[in-house]
């Protein structure tokens, strides 16, 4: 066996390590996923996404309608549904490589299929199903809470619109959540409305930490901050850290539009794979 391939990209500067694997074969262990996304010790990353074929995810739960799944791990190296972000990344990776044809196709993801479109540019535009409200609860940072709006995009958000300052805030630790509201953890975003149709946002990712951008918590800001003006359809920009992106959401539906970029590719050192998985 040689070096396992890799690839870098990132969508807005949330960044991934893409691994391809199409038969399903390697043992992505949480170990293994941890430690490649490390700064330090691996290659540094937000998250894994595993591009295998649909038909060898061994999930009984997992199917889809595409040929490509996006097997997507946070940084910590759990399991998470969806990442809008990644998807992108994902997308302009199969492009890329010859494995889709630019325009529209569907890639499988665990919180349901997505359908994508790679435009000329390379940018991408990603069908993330309904935002769904599901409640208000309360985040604590260093102390302050924030009051927020509880969204599901295929992965459970808590959205705090302020008029705070987000740029001041310490995001550094994990804020306080409320654990019985969000069991399996929640992404926590923290928003300015700059005016009509274009927000601000930073956010804290479960399992990873503050990212400079996260696709679903977009989408998930967009739909608080309508659903606190009082509506269930709109669109906007949202700026973040890393850049900006475009979000509409309408009635059990979102879109999220923005680049997605390949920077490297290479190969893992096979005796630093095996160590990495003890």
């Amino acid at each position: 066996m040689g070096g396992i391939e890799f690839l870098k990209g990132h969508g807005t500067q949330n960044d991934f390590v893409l691994l391809p694997d199409a038969a399903g074969r390697l043992d992505l262990t949480a170990e293994r996923v941890a430690a490649l996304c490390d700064r330090q010790r691996g290659l540094g990353a937000d998250g894994v996404l595993r591009v295998v074929r649909a038909t060898e995810m061994s999930e009984e739960a997992v199917s889809s309608a595409g040929e490509w799944f996006m097997d997507y791990r946070n940084a910590d190296g759990s399991i998470a549904e969806m990442c809008g972000n990644g998807t992108r990344v994902f997308a302009r990776y199969l492009v890329d490589a010859g494995l889709a044809e630019a325009g529209e196709f569907v890639i499988g993801t665990r919180a349901g299929d997505r359908p994508v479109v790679v435009h000329p540019d390379r940018s991408v535009t990603v069908q993330m199903g309904p935002a769904a409200i599901t409640g208000t609860s309360v985040t604590v940072v260093a102390g302050q809470p924030f009051s927020g709006v509880a969204v599901n995009v295929g992965n459970p958000h808590l959205v705090s619109v302020t008029d705070t300052d987000i740029a001041g805030l310490d995001l550094r630790d994990q804020p306080d959540f409320d654990h019985d509201f969000f069991p399996s953890g929640v992404n926590l975003e923290f928003v300015n409305v700059l005016g009509e149709g274009a927000l601000r946002m930073r956010v804290h990712e479960r399992g990873v930490g503050e990212t400079r951008a996260c696709g679903t918590g977009t989408v998930a800001a967009v739909a608080a901050s309508l659903h606190l003006a009082g509506k269930d359809t709109g669109e906007s920009t949202v700026d973040i850290p890393g850049g900006r992106v475009s979000v509409t959401v309408g009635r059990g539906e979102s879109t999220l539009t923005g680049p997605a970029e390949i920077v490297a590719r290479g190969e893992l050192d096979e005796a630093w794979w095996l160590a990495a998985g003890a």
